[in-house]
């Protein structure tokens, strides 16, 4: 029996494997013997765990069940032949052989079962722990100030992680309950059960990565951080936290927003109190007019100032006659006179306006 399995099962035949020549041999006595013991006394107590083992063992081995199965049906097509070569010298009837060859049918049930339970356990276990390990390395990615590169390569080689070049991190709502489970390919890293949700996307930029995240984020709002070095992964994470809070406020859309869309607004709004500042400063010209100038104004400003000077261009962004850009702007000459001149009085303009603009959207 031994001799066949290992001739005819590719996965056994390791002939100078001693101690794995051995574990053959315990179990093929194993099942042998306990089926010997169960045709003797069929309600005898039957101890699983050695084939439970037997199923640990292949799924440390990286193979599934598909080896063991047919060494099991190939070894009681050995026993049932070796048993019909005995039928005439022992005497056993056709019953008794029928009674025999349903026993074995029974008891290679009963230990396929007992090895995929072994199997489904150890399997388990590992996925438990390369998870662990994950969301331990995805903490060390995201640590302040970052992790030793041997400390995340040793972690990242311990998950099956590939290193990436690059990573884009992705920030979640937390105002919208438990984040559900999303499907994402096993080489992001998720920690979607956090009061702050968020994942690690590697290599953001590759061939149908913006695409996978968008299809897998899709209903939900969510800020995709821009792609930056694998050290700089906890900075990524910052940026879409920012922008995703920009999103909750009105600032960025609704939705899932890509920082990469939205540098400026990200830059100008990274420290309001200065920006708030600059505005008071650069916008004070039209703090007397009434809200519906300040608006009017302000509008055609910062098309000016974004889209030349031409008063037929600024009219096609406004979808307005030329002939009102033109009395606007005579309008802002006299409110700024000679500041428009000054580039870097028309930069902090810009950088007011686009702020009033973002706040007003």
């Amino acid at each position: 029996m031994i001799q066949e399995i290992q001739t005819r099962i590719p996965e056994y035949a390791r002939p100078s494997d001693e101690l794995y020549i051995k574990v053959i041999r315990i179990a093929v006595e194993q099942a042998v013997e306990g089926f010997l013991d169960r045709v003797e006394d069929p309600d005898a107590a039957w101890d699983p765990e050695p084939f439970r083992m037997i199923g640990r063992g292949e799924a440390a081995e990286g193979r599934n069940l598909e080896p063991l199965q047919a060494a099991m049906r190939l070894g009681a097509r050995v026993g049932w032949r070796r048993l019909t070569e005995l039928a005439g010298p022992c005497g056993l009837s056709p019953q008794n052989l029928y009674d025999l060859g349903e026993a074995i049918f029974v008891h290679l049930d009963q230990l396929a079962d007992a090895a995929a339970e072994g199997f489904a356990e150890a399997r388990a276990h590992a996925a438990g722990e390369t998870e662990r390990r994950r969301t331990r390395l995805l903490d060390l990615l995201l640590s302040r100030p970052p992790a030793s590169a041997e400390a995340i390569a040793d972690l990242a080689r311990a998950a099956g992680w590939r290193l990436p070049r690059t990573v884009a991190c992705v920030a979640f709502d937390d105002g919208l309950g438990p984040c559900p489970a999303l499907a994402f390919p096993s080489d992001v890293l998720t920690a979607m059960d956090r009061p702050q949700p968020c994942l690690l996307a590697p290599d953001p930029n590759g061939p149908g990565q913006a695409r996978m995240l968008d299809q897998a984020l899709r209903g939900r709002r969510a800020a995709i951080g821009p792609a930056v070095p694998l050290t700089a992964a906890a900075t990524s994470l910052r940026w879409a936290r920012e922008a995703l809070d920009l999103s909750r406020r009105g600032v960025l859309p609704d939705g899932l927003v890509r920082c990469a869309d939205h540098m400026a607004t990200l830059v100008v709004f990274k420290d309001e109190e200065l920006v708030t500042a600059l505005a008071e400063v650069r916008l004070a010209p039209l703090a007397h007019l009434r809200p519906t100038q300040q608006d009017r104004l302000a509008e055609t400003l910062l098309a000016w100032l974004r889209h030349g000077r031409g008063a037929g261009e600024v009219a096609a962004r406004l979808h307005v006659h030329p002939q009102t850009v033109r009395y606007r702007l005579r309008q802002l000459e006299e409110l700024y006179g000679d500041q428009l001149a000054d580039p870097d009085i028309r930069f902090e303009l810009e950088i007011a306006l686009r702020a009033r603009q973002a706040v007003r959207a």
